[in-house]
């Protein structure tokens, strides 16, 4: 496990950077990838002066198309496959490339993933029959440093193929509670399906290690971002049982989400399974740690979401129709983290202190000398907060203009209320024509040590472009932006204002 070097860790020289997820890129192939034109945003951000680039979680999607759904904690998601890159390494032929109906727009997931599976069907099939003959060497070493979770995520995989998607709860009980005589017969019976799926993490990291070596080069850096908790239906639960709160059937006992609040007053049922604390203490963390640090080598910092769940998480009995019925219950707090900081080294993290914090979960923060996060949307229209407001920042701070969760600031300011519009404007001093560059002039001049903007509000985009509606079931994470959209006179924008306030 790689320890993390003390100059990676949040600090240093005031900087700024764009939240883009790799879906949203550009390009020929219905969704944005890792290829060429991941390489050719990178670039474009070092033209604008900019620091960081800032994605979601990069894991394989499942639910609803989420990447806070994912199917493993280090797994990469083979959608974001560049099709370029597989043609240049001889894995794929221009011909393998018949469906058009994918190309442009907004991401359709129903054309999208059957036709980035046959494409990955094929290279599968090309590297078995002796093409990308250079790759093997480092497909073997992939397969042997990664074994620790890469043999039972393509398991998983290759039964869930088998089972038609089924979640693995829904499985024959053999497989269910993983008896080892049906978990030899899957390696037997699906042993084609399995090597391709090991086969797709093997590209998927090849690729997205070349974007970030590609970035570092420029001075760009790249923040991640782990979920507290994984879904329930995932390679993680299944494999690691003991680790999760589940009964004699292997199903949850209880489940994650947020007490009632004024933002809903039947509180959040997120279903997430919960951590069993007490059997993740006698391993010594083991698991949170080869998470982390199969992370960080993916990015060079990490977005660690709702990190008030550390100090005291939710818990929910399974079957509850709403969150009402939930209780807090301690989290592990100061031991897990001071466990990570000494088998990691330095923790390169960002604490996404959003919602209601205590100040047990400030004190965790600070113990370690995490920045927190602050939305300036929040400071003047909904949920106002004053510690949201710029003259109450602090300088260990990433300060936001929105998140993939919120609208985009100029959809946002078209739904203010007339006392927030004024509120505004009066702060800004502005009058409101220019909102998106307003807030990033903001968080520019502000004294956050990191400066964070969507592209959505660099474009100055309405709230077409919105990424995430949280709530809703359908419909989110499709936004992609057109190469047409980024011109040089806004890099150029964008540079001079991150110069302008020494974030350069």
């Amino acid at each position: 496990m790689r320890a993390v070097s003390k100059n990676q860790a949040p600090g240093g020289p005031r900087s700024a950077g764009v939240l883009l997820h790799p879906t949203s890129l550009p390009g020929p192939y219905g969704i944005g990838d890792i290829g060429p034109r991941a390489h050719a945003w990178v670039e474009q951000l070092s033209r604008a002066r900019q620091a960081w680039w800032q994605v979601l979680p990069l894991g394989p999607t499942g639910y609803a198309d989420s990447p806070y759904q994912s199917f493993s904690a280090f797994a990469g998601n083979p959608n974001l496959l560049s099709p370029d890159a597989l043609i240049e390494s001889g894995l794929l032929r221009r011909s393998d490339i018949t469906d058009e109906s994918v190309a442009g727009g907004e991401v359709d997931y129903a054309r999208v993933i059957p036709f980035k599976h046959r494409l990955l069907e094929a290279a599968w099939e090309r590297f078995l029959s002796g093409s990308g003959a250079a790759l093997r060497e480092a497909w073997e070493a992939f397969c042997q440093q990664e074994a620790h979770w890469l043999v039972d995520f393509a398991r998983f995989m290759g039964l869930k193929e088998a089972y038609e998607g089924k979640s693995w709860q829904e499985w024959p009980k053999p497989w269910r509670i993983r008896r080892p005589s049906a978990l030899a017969e899957a390696d037997r019976d699906l042993s084609d399906g399995i090597g391709r799926h090991r086969f797709g993490q093997f590209l998927f990291f090849r690729q997205w290690s070349a974007v970030k070596a590609h970035a570092n080069s420029l001075g760009v850096r790249l923040i991640g971002d782990v979920p507290i908790f994984v879904a329930g239906d995932s390679a993680d639960v299944w494999a690691n049982p003991e680790l999760f709160l589940l009964d004699e059937q292997h199903r949850p006992r209880a489940v994650a989400g947020v007490p009632p609040d004024y933002f809903s007053p039947t509180g959040q049922l997120w279903g997430n399974p919960l951590y069993n604390w007490d059997a993740m203490r006698q391993t010594g963390y083991a698991w949170w740690a080869a998470r982390l640090g199969a992370t960080l080598r993916q990015v060079d910092v990490v977005r660690l979401d709702h990190f008030r769940g550390f100090c005291a998480y939710w818990e929910v009995p399974a079957g509850s129709p709403t969150a009402e019925g939930g209780r807090w219950v301690p989290g592990p707090g100061e031991e897990l983290l001071a466990t990570l900081e000494r088998k990691l080294g330095a923790l390169p993290l960002i604490a996404e202190d959003l919602g209601v914090i205590t100040p047990e979960v400030e004190a965790l923060r600070l113990r370690f000398g995490l920045p927190g996060m602050r939305i300036l949307q929040f400071a003047f229209g909904g949920a106002v907060e004053e510690r949201f407001l710029p003259h109450n920042f602090e300088n260990p701070t990433v300060v936001y203009t929105g998140t993939h969760d919120n609208d985009t600031t100029r959809g946002w300011f078209e739904k203010v209320t007339p006392a927030e519009r004024r509120f505004t404007l009066d702060y800004l001093g502005r009058d409101g024509s220019d909102i998106a560059w307003d807030l990033i002039r903001l968080a520019w001049a502000s004294v956050a040590r990191w400066a964070i903007a969507p592209l959505q509000d660099v474009l100055d985009l309405g709230s077409e472009a919105r990424m995430n509606t949280p709530g809703r079931a359908g419909g989110n994470w499709r936004w992609r932006f057109r190469e047409d959209m980024l011109t040089p006179a806004t890099l150029e924008r964008l540079g001079a204002l991150t110069t302008l306030y020494q974030r350069g």
